[in-house]
């Protein structure tokens, strides 16, 4: 079967800026590459206009005349007529502290970018956005992304844990992956304050974005279940991403339902290090971190990171009575 023919048309860029120096350095570096560009000076122009043209990226200044730049990525992120698909790059006319880019990050926003411009390292990044952009609108119609989050669905990352295994075979390398959850501790202390509201997994999902290597798998498992599949780290390395997860989840201080509560994320993983010579196929290893976070949140304390260790109930492919879910 021949391969669908790529789009044609040049790569459109839609930049938020009312600082016609800034705004005209962008358009002048991305004109040079190839790219149409579309020009925005509000956040309200922004937002109109991102819904009729459907830009391939949309770079937004922090500071507008009528909106925080922060507040228009959110909003796009959240705009059906638009999605977490389309790569937001937030920028900044000046230099940038860690606060700005942290907020930048935790809004969805794919990339920040701050004075001083560097044109080749920009048009570099922003090539990947573009490959990532197109590949996601490729899965999404063959119904491999989940429109909330824009990473795969359940079976987009069971497919592409498939591909990654193999490549792992093939390299006699490492293959992990590691499961996580929002988990809810509050001060009442009850276990039905432990459940995230779908706000909070969103929350978390822009998050994973600005925290996982590109060349890692995130997929959404369920309402507040996510997991990142991963070639090249062993047992160590998962469990250190599944810690600077944490960190990041803590230092962002996300907006939850309840003034009292605390959030934390449990964690389950499991690596496997020389994927060549295992028993075990891809979808297992899935199964496996989800079964240690499934553990890890039914532990009393919120917050946990958990190894799988093998278990009776866990059955096997050779097993005819397995217990590895279909949908792996």
């Amino acid at each position: 079967m021949a391969n669908a023919a790529m789009p044609t048309r040049p790569p459109l860029a839609l930049v938020v800026n009312d600082q016609e120096w800034w705004a005209r350095s962008l358009e002048s570096i991305l004109a040079g590459k190839g790219y149409a560009v579309l020009r925005a000076y509000t956040g309200a122009q922004a937002l109109l206009t991102a819904r009729s043209a459907r830009p391939d990226v949309v770079f937004i200044e922090l500071q507008l005349p009528d909106m925080d730049g922060v507040d228009v990525c959110r909003a796009l992120n959240e705009d059906s007529d638009v999605g977490a698909s389309v790569p937001i790059v937030l920028t900044a006319s000046g230099a940038a502290d860690r606060e700005q880019r942290l907020a930048a990050y935790n809004c969805g926003a794919w990339e920040f970018v701050s004075e001083p411009l560097d044109g080749e390292m920009l048009m570099a990044r922003l090539s990947n956005l573009i490959k990532a952009r197109r590949e996601s609108e490729r899965l999404r119609s063959e119904g491999l992304i989940d429109d909330v989050t824009g990473f795969y669905n359940l079976r987009g990352l069971a497919r592409r844990a498939r591909e990654m295994g193999a490549e792992a075979r093939r390299r006699g390398d490492s293959f992990a992956c590691v499961a996580l959850a929002p988990d809810m501790d509050l001060a009442s202390g009850t276990s039905a304050a432990r459940t995230p509201s779908s706000g909070v997994s969103e929350q978390l999902g822009r998050i994973l974005r600005g925290v996982v290597r590109g060349s890692d798998a995130v997929g959404r498992l369920g309402q507040s279940e996510f997991a990142i599949v991963s070639v090249g780290t062993e047992s160590a390395g998962i469990a250190t991403l599944a810690r600077r997860i944490q960190r990041v989840v803590d230092d962002s201080h996300l907006e939850l339902d309840h003034s009292s509560s605390v959030l934390r994320v449990s964690a389950g993983y499991c690596a496997v290090g020389d994927f060549a010579n295992a028993a075990v196929d891809p979808s297992e290893v899935l199964v496996r971190a989800t079964t240690a976070l499934r553990e890890a949140r039914a532990s009393r304390s919120s917050g946990e990171i958990r190894a799988y260790q093998e278990a009776p109930a866990l059955r096997y492919p050779s097993d005819p009575g397995r217990k590895i879910p279909d949908f792996f």
